[in-house]
């Protein structure tokens, strides 16, 4: 599944931040990272940022070094997209039945 970039971008937390702050070093990345926090479009973000292997700046509430030992814990992974999708699906049905 290949992220359409009009359709979530639009709903982002950070759509009317100054972008250089989500491309920061040290403990600014922090202050990047919390505006994520409880962003509506987080999860496809993240997938961006994975199924891209974008080297740079906050994405999904993760910093490339994040992003980056996720990707060698899970070379496996095909689409980012299909298994954060997926995880958020299961997430929000265990929400809704408990």
């Amino acid at each position: 599944m290949e992220t359409n970039q009009s359709s979530w971008r639009i709903n982002a937390s950070c759509r009317d931040a100054d972008p250089d702050g989500l491309f920061v070093r040290g403990a600014e990345q922090n202050r990047a990272k919390a505006v994520c926090m409880g962003c509506p479009v987080r999860t496809e973000c993240l997938a961006e940022a994975l199924d891209g292997r974008i080297n740079f700046g906050v994405w999904g509430g993760m910093t490339e070094r994040e992003r980056r030992a996720l990707l060698r814990r899970r070379p496996d992974v095909v689409s980012w997209a299909e298994l954060l999708e997926a995880a958020k699906r299961d997430a929000e049905e265990r929400v809704e039945v408990g």
